[in-house]
């Protein structure tokens, strides 16, 4: 299956430091990649590396083998169109109240879409999530679990083929967490593409395909997810890295 992302030797500074450093990797089309390891270890600034979300220092991130820092305004709508991101703290708009806040990917990338097919698509997705409460309050009135459903929600609104996951499931109860893992795999079966960031080695064995353990800002080790879930010894071992 051809790649549809690649990382080539990107390295990442921020005040002089190398937060990834030499970094490179070949996302497969169709495959599920969990970026796991140790607190600080640069795994969450591969992900948004790897969404073009940030310009790497040096090296190359590519979609489709396009490099993405060199895009035109219409790719690079096309490629946000078609990858969506889960932040860790959610980064839903203060300003805006949950509705606006689900529609804007919906006016930015379908912009001939009536206010009826908006606001159908929006109550679509929130059952999805299994948001319940008022969608004309603002984040500030949800409780994290809650805002974390609304970001769920955002990313799926233009059904995307690329999913970029940072510990989506923090701060959710046992219920909404395992809606959300359902989700993804249904993503998976539908052969899209999964980039996520966990520090739950049960979800990991659960989702991923590929597994890489990310130290000190370089690519560490790799593993299948059969591994993981078939050596003991090695699945004790990756439980002290990603606590550490």
């Amino acid at each position: 299956m051809a790649d549809i992302l690649e990382l080539k030797e990107v390295a990442f500074l921020a005040q002089g430091r190398a937060i990834v450093n030499n970094f490179s990797w070949a996302y497969a089309e169709g495959k599920s990649f969990a970026l796991m390891g140790p607190s600080g270890g640069g795994k969450s600034t591969v992900l948004k590396l790897s969404a073009g979300l940030l310009v790497p220092s040096r090296g190359e991130v590519s979609f489709r083998g396009k490099n993405i820092a060199a895009m035109g305004r219409r790719e690079n709508l096309e490629f946000r169109k078609e990858g969506a991101v889960v932040f860790q703290d959610s980064a839903l708009w203060a300003n805006q109240d949950i509705q606006q806040i689900l529609e804007l990917p919906l006016q930015v990338h379908y912009p001939d879409m009536s206010l009826r097919d908006r606001s159908g698509r929006v109550r679509e997705v929130l059952e999805m999530v299994g948001y319940r409460k008022e969608t004309d309050i603002r984040p500030a009135m949800l409780s994290m679990g809650e805002q974390k459903l609304i970001a769920f929600a955002r990313a799926l609104m233009c059904r995307p083929r690329l999913l970029f996951l940072d510990e989506w499931t923090e701060s959710l109860d046992d219920r909404s967490a395992q809606r959300l893992i359902n989700l993804v795999r249904a993503h998976k079966i539908q052969g899209h593409t999964v980039i996520f960031v966990s520090h739950d080695l049960h979800i990991i064995r659960d989702l991923a395909d590929i597994a890489l353990l990310i130290a000190g800002g370089q690519l560490s080790m790799k593993f299948t997810g059969t591994q993981i879930e078939n050596d003991k010894d090695l699945g004790r071992y990756l439980e002290k890295e990603i606590a550490s």
